[in-house]
């Protein structure tokens, strides 16, 4: 079984469990549907855990097409 681009790709990121209150997911959601556009929770939260390390000047090698899978 040959696996595909798209699959490879995918298997690029990590994914976690996040445990949040609901009174945390309310508020992000509030901040959502500030936003213009449709911006997903895991988009939100990913752009939230990049401008922490960003103020913490914490470098992070970025992939291009991690923004493109999640946009």
């Amino acid at each position: 079984m040959t696996d595909s681009p798209k699959s490879h790709a995918i298997r690029e990121l990590d994914r976690i469990n996040l445990r949040l209150s609901s009174a945390m997911f309310g508020a992000i959601d509030n901040a959502r549907s500030m936003r213009p556009g449709n911006v997903s929770r895991n988009t939100w939260i990913a752009e939230a855990i990049e401008e922490k390390l960003a103020r913490d000047d914490v470098q992070v090698e970025r992939q291009d097409s991690d923004r493109k899978r999640h946009a």
